[in-house]
């Protein structure tokens, strides 16, 4: 019997150091687990042009497995490298995969549990946004007032749970005299998206209205650079905007989750448990 075929899977992004980042983090858990992982993406990141991928194209997910089952594979793990249960894990793949198994016949795909499951959560990454913030205060040179726990937003509760679960993990693991709240990159209008919580630049005014020099450090939850993280992403221009309305104000942007070493711990026990279920 055929070992599976073990996906990496992400969102996608049409940003080069994104892949790249997502193939760095495939080939580190491939070396902890012992097994050969496939970088693959949901969506987006085919438009790359392959010249600024090392000469590979990306892979994105109805692709690479349409491939492999003409090529006659039929057993598939997918490790989400997602922080939540999105549409992405509840809707995107399972269409695809019915659409596949309409082309080309009947086949396995075993989905590992995602970064952070609820209601448990993961102790994991909540030692990586401490360890991160503290990283980045010392790169400040300063101990932060503030911190704030920032994601992209989501429309769904219970993506938004993940970041609220992490943010009072958190709490346990940052010195008791800071303050601690969460905030979102973009969210839609409306009272009924009110459980995202505030915008990222009306927060960063908020303190700034408090204590003009206020030392603010952003916990990013992101995985991968691309337009929201990352140097010249959205994160880092509402950060300038803000610094330019509140000058006083000493902003620091923390590492990624995706930088950190114990994200191949988290995925290591996520695709051992799949693979056991089997």
């Amino acid at each position: 019997m055929s070992e599976p075929v073990i996906l990496l899977v992400d969102n996608g992004s049409k940003n080069a150091e994104a892949t790249l980042r997502l193939r760095a983090i495939a080939a580190s858990l491939g070396e902890a687990c012992g097994k050969p992982i496939e970088p693959v993406s949901l969506q987006h990141a085919d438009q790359i042009p392959a010249q600024d991928l090392e000469g590979y194209p990306a892979q994105v997910l109805v692709e690479f497995l349409a491939a492999q089952l003409a090529a006659g594979q039929r057993e598939f793990v997918l490790v989400p490298l997602l922080f939540g249960q999105n549409r992405a894990l509840s809707s995107f793949i399972p269409e695809q995969v019915a659409e596949l198994k309409a082309r080309f016949g009947p086949f396995e795909l075993r989905q590992a549990d995602v970064l952070s499951p609820l209601p448990e959560g993961e102790p994991l990454l909540a030692d990586i946004l401490a360890d991160q913030v503290t990283r980045c205060g010392d790169q400040l040179g300063a101990e932060p007032t503030c911190v704030v726990v920032v994601d992209h937003g989501s429309p769904l509760p219970a993506v938004t749970a993940v970041r609220a679960a992490a943010t009072m993990a958190l709490r346990e693991r940052i010195a008791s005299d800071i303050q601690l709240t969460q905030a979102v990159m973009e969210r839609r209008e409306g009272a009924e998206y009110d459980f995202n919580g505030q915008l990222l630049g009306d927060l960063l005014d908020v303190y700034a209205a408090q204590d003009a020099n206020a030392v603010i450090v952003l916990a990013m939850m992101f995985l991968l650079p691309g337009r929201h993280a990352g140097p010249g992403g959205d994160i880092d221009q509402i950060c300038r905007a803000a610094l330019e309305r509140n000058p006083g104000l000493k902003l620091g942007i923390s590492g990624l989750v995706g930088e950190h070493p114990l994200l191949i711990e988290i995925l290591e026990q996520r695709l051992h448990a799949a693979l056991r279920s089997d």
